[in-house]
């Protein structure tokens, strides 16, 4: 029998209106919005559902607005009788993933992020940093453009995606001139990223110093599911061992392609992706072409899309 992966989206997939269906179609659902309501003492609700963008759009909000979404998701998804094996998440998505693992509570995740959506966004003064999504290249030449700015501006690789995308981060004007450079290379595309930080770059030492203290007050617990580290694409259950991964987290790489391998030669055969939009669930299907494995990718980001991945594993007799 084929394992089950739950998988959660990061920074990048909000929306005005995100998980309003959940919670007027599910207790469940709607508890988690009053309990994110409750303590970050902010409409975070109202925030989901009705925006504005520009607010949304804050790196202090976006964290806790997604995190939120995702699980009141996740808690439909589960009165469904719909459980998984392992979990992983992009990025933010991590936490959610530590959330459904048992590894912190929903309350101390949710203020967790929103702190750390703010020492992202206060690290570095908004307009110096900036990410871009490189589309159809392969890496060893994106590093190549890379080295060619070293020197003069800080880029590094933020996200190893898919076989398809690379994510860079770094000083604005340094991603800007890896970008044309490696258009000059081939690249199907690159294209800059509506963030207001260069997340997963060196520039955020400063916060991974702060959050680490953050964590050190913060109750974690060992891991009732086996979760998939971006820093390392390596499975922990050690709480110690989730506390440091979550520190390196804000300044290392995520290794998103090497973390779906590994699930998928661990035995899974079934991703269900828990939160708004749906890019994981695409990044996968490449993944798995590229190593040659099928698997079936599955998302929930609405009522519809809930119901049809239910009636999916009902139908592969998953469920």
């Amino acid at each position: 029998m084929g394992k089950v992966a739950f998988i959660f989206p990061g920074q990048g997939a909000q929306h005005p209106g995100m998980g309003k269906d959940f919670y007027e179609n599910f207790q469940e659902s709607r508890l988690v919005f009053e309990e994110a309501n409750e303590y970050l003492n902010m409409d975070i609700r109202k925030l989901c559902f009705e925006g504005p963008h520009e607010d949304l759009i804050r790196t202090e909000n976006t964290q806790p607005a997604i995190l939120t979404t995702s699980i009141a998701m996740m808690k439909a998804l589960e009165k469904e009788g719909i459980d998984c094996d392992y979990t992983a998440g992009l990025s933010l998505g991590e936490y959610t993933a530590l959330v459904k693992s048992s590894g912190v509570k929903f309350s101390d995740a949710v203020r967790l992020v929103k702190i750390r959506g703010k020492l992202m966004q206060e690290t570095v003064p908004e307009g110096l940093g900036g990410m871009a999504a490189i589309l159809g290249l392969d890496k060893d030449k994106i590093l190549e453009a890379i080295e060619e700015v070293k020197g003069k501006y800080l880029v590094e690789i933020a996200n190893f995606n898919s076989p398809e995308q690379i994510v860079i981060t770094g000083e604005r004007e340094g991603v800007q001139l890896v970008c044309d450079k490696v258009l000059d290379m081939g690249a199907k595309k690159a294209v800059l990223l509506p963030v207001s930080a260069p997340f997963h770059s060196s520039l955020l030492k400063e916060a991974e110093v702060k959050l680490k203290k953050e964590l050190e007050t913060t109750t974690l617990f060992d891991l009732e599911k086996e979760l998939i580290s971006n820093v390392d694409a390596k499975p922990v259950v050690k709480k110690e061992e989730v506390k440091e991964k979550l520190v390196k987290q804000v300044s290392r790489s995520v290794l998103w392609q090497e973390s779906i391998e590994f699930l998928i030669n661990r035995g899974v055969d079934t991703f269900i992706e828990v939160g708004p939009g749906k890019s994981l669930s695409g990044f996968v299907k490449r993944i798995s072409k590229l190593i040659n494995r099928k698997v079936d990718t599955l998302y929930v980001n609405s009522i519809e899309t809930l119901h049809s991945t239910v009636n999916s594993l009902k139908e592969g007799g998953k469920i």
